[in-house]
């Protein structure tokens, strides 16, 4: 069965804030963005819901696909939806937290140019509000 609405519906992704707090400063994992918008940019790994996944899943799948990471679980921490922080079009986007318990070694791949692990006082520019997500992230977590 299909429906069609008159409104417009917005995309969904979802981003995933992972850490490693082991040594202070705290690091985050970040990729380098293969394709615009922000081409170039580090940004959180993420990326679009599929239609029959969950958020988690889709969490999930993108973080392994974008880093080589496998992680069981990952807690859902808030959710952005202010217009205008994709230029593609209204996005809102689910972000996740996961902690890892040791410096995982991260690989780069299907859309990511590169993944690595930045101390969180010493970031490059971020693309979409990613730098926003991450300071609520630190301060939800306290971390430094």
């Amino acid at each position: 069965m299909s429906y069609t609405y008159e409104y417009p519906r917005p995309m969904v992704t979802v981003d995933c804030l992972i850490f490693n707090s082991l040594n202070e400063p705290a690091q985050v994992l970040l990729i380098q963005r293969n394709n615009p918008p922000f081409q170039q940019m580090w940004a959180l790994p993420g990326g679009f819901v599929d239609m029959d996944e969950s958020l988690e899943a889709a969490a999930l799948r993108e973080l392994q696909e974008e880093t080589g990471l496998q992680l069981s679980h990952l807690e859902q921490m808030h959710t952005f939806g202010k217009p205008g922080r994709d230029p593609r079009g209204r996005n809102i986007a689910v972000v996740f937290t996961g902690f890892v318990p040791k410096l995982l070694t991260p690989k780069a791949d299907d859309d990511a140019g590169d993944a690595q692990w930045f101390a969180v006082n010493n970031l490059p520019d971020l693309a979409f509000d990613h730098a926003e997500i991450i300071a609520m992230g630190l301060k939800r977590f306290n971390l430094k």
